[in-house]
Parts: structure tokens; C-alpha cells; sequence
């Protein structure tokens, strides 16, 4: 196994010669701390079954299935689909996904640690995912603002980018919006928390899933500080051109494995969209999201 840091590149590494199959404790252990340093890994020549896919996740935690049925793999129940390749002739996963900045379920009590992509079918063109490090934006903020986001406490929500379901046709958006706040009702976690694995500081916020900012007493603060902070992390910037990020391309036969702490993500989508299918698999490993965040 062979891994080098991405030339150009703010973040990030490719892996040469990794297979799941044969690989010891010691390289899966390699592995997981070139995500956690590295903050991607990209796994070149992979050409995996579902159930492989599956096996992967298993070595490096434990995975978690996705809470709604339409997303869910028809073999591999614990694999995410995002597709717009109907298979005999019906839909399979969903399509247009993460289209928005988010840390996967950061709107849930218990986020994972680690997020496995396999992409399936790749477009031609505008292919790749968006990342920011939250820890390097944190860092990276004025001092102001970090004073000012101490010991403060942010609430995540799925309400804003819930997906519409086949059964929820001619429902009436009240009622929808009442079973997502019920099933998924928002989360509390603090602003900022201390990565169990590096010991960095991660701002852990962002604008498809994060819809408020309070005190630690949970009252709302009547300031424009989480729109500031969005701002300076680069979230409100439709250009992309923002220095904080950093576009993650990728070929037939790889395979992503990123930080889902510190890391947040925006699915790369165009006007004319081409065929695409990924595959995604997401872990929990040793730790908890933190160890400020209660479980």
C-alpha cells in the first residue's frame, strides 16, 4: 500500500495498492489515520460488489444504515444510493443529492465518523464534490468571531433539504413537515468541539443543516453570527472560488473515504445533469463525534 498527499492539493491523499480482502490491521489502521490527518483518502483501482463495498465499511467501524427506506440500496440495506439511472425501468436510490453544504447526519443525535463513497457511473463533465475543512476555517477566522462563537451551542435540522417520498404525493405539506420535526426533531451540539482523533478545534456548522445559534442556556442569539460565520467558511459563496474550498474530483475505480467530523461536503450538480450513480456507506469507529457531544 502506497499513499501520497495530492499534488496541488489543500488536502487529501490517494492510496495505491489497498485491498480490502487482504489488507491487515495495521494497514486498515494506516488507513484511518490518513483520513483523520489527510482529512480524504482516494482509493484508486477499486472495483467492488455491494457486498464488498459493505465488508470495507465493516473493517473500518460500524455501519449505519440511513433512516429512509427510498435511499437504501434493493441487496445492501446499509448502503446510501444516490442515483438518476433508473434500473429496469424503476428508480433506485434518489437522485440530485446534497446539493446544499452539510456534515452527513449532522441532524442527528449521533453523527458517524467516517463517510465511504464508491462512485458508479461518473459524468463526463463538472464531476467531483466540494469540501471545506472545519478545522483549517475555524482556525482561520478572526479573532472576533472566535470569541464570539465560544461556548455557544448550534441547532441542526433536516427540515430545511427533506426530500419529498413517493408516498408523500398530494400530502399535505403541514402534515409532512410535522412527521419530519417528529422523527427527526433538531439537535443541539456546540459550536465548536475538539476531534477525538487530532486534538483540532472543528467548527461544526453548516448552511444546509445548521438553523440556529444560542447560549448555553438555549436562548436564540439576536445576532448575525452564524450568517457571519457561514460567510467566512466560504458556505455563501456560489463561485466556489472561495480559498477554504477544495474540489475533489475522481475517476472510474475510485473510492472516497473522508472525515465526516471535520469535514463539510456539496454534491457537484449542473443544470444538464448526465448519468450518475454513487454508492456510500457510512461508519461509526472507536469514538464518538466528540467528546463534548453527548451520545
Amino acid at each position: 500500500m502506497e499513499i501520497k498527499a495530492q499534488t496541488g492539493k489543500s488536502l487529501g491523499a490517494t492510496v495505491e495498492g489497498f485491498d480490502h480482502a487482504s489488507a491487515s490491521p495495521a494497514d486498515i489502521e494506516t488507513l484511518k489515520q490518513t483520513v483523520y490527518t489527510q482529512k480524504i483518502a482516494v482509493l484508486k483501482h477499486q472495483d467492488l460488489t455491494p457486498q464488498q463495498f459493505l465488508e470495507l465499511g465493516r473493517l473500518l467501524g460500524r455501519p449505519e444504515t440511513y433512516y429512509e427506506p427510498m435511499y437504501k440500496h434493493p441487496e445492501v440495506e446499509e448502503i446510501f444510493v444516490s442515483s438518476n439511472v433508473p434500473k429496469d425501468g424503476k428508480q433506485i436510490g434518489v437522485p440530485k443529492t446534497g446539493k446544499f453544504w452539510h456534515a452527513d447526519y449532522q441532524f442527528m443525535p449521533d453523527p458517524f465518523g467516517l463517510t465511504l463513497i464508491h462512485p458508479q457511473v461518473i459524468p463526463e463533465k463538472n464531476r467531483g464534490t466540494y469540501f471545506i475543512d472545519m478545522g483549517k476555517a475555524y482556525e482561520a477566522l478572526p479573532e472576533e468571531l472566535k470569541k464570539e462563537a465560544a461556548g455557544t451551542y448550534c441547532r441542526h435540522s433536516v427540515r430545511k433539504y427533506f426530500k419529498i417520498r413517493p408516498h408523500d404525493v398530494y400530502r399535505p405539506i403541514s402534515e409532512i413537515i410535522e412527521e419530519v420535526e417528529t422523527k427527526t426533531p433538531p439537535v443541539v451540539k456546540p459550536t465548536t468541539f475538539t476531534h477525538p482523533m487530532t486534538g483540532e478545534t472543528i467548527l461544526y456548522i453548516s448552511e444546509g443543516f445548521t438553523v440556529g445559534i444560542e447560549d448555553e442556556d438555549g436562548k436564540p442569539l439576536e445576532t448575525d453570527l452564524l450568517h457571519q460565520l457561514f460567510e467566512a467558511t466560504g458556505q455563501l459563496d456560489d463561485t466556489f472560488a472561495h480559498e477554504g474550498i477544495h474540489l475533489q474530483e475522481f475517476e472510474k475505480g475510485d473510492l472516497l473515504v473522508w472525515d465526516n467530523r471535520s469535514l463539510i461536503h456539496r454534491a457537484r450538480h449542473t443544470t444538464t445533469p448526465e448519468p450518475t450513480v454513487s454508492f456510500r456507506v457510512t461508519v461509526h469507529d472507536e469514538r464518538k463525534l466528540s467528546d463534548e457531544v453527548a451520545a
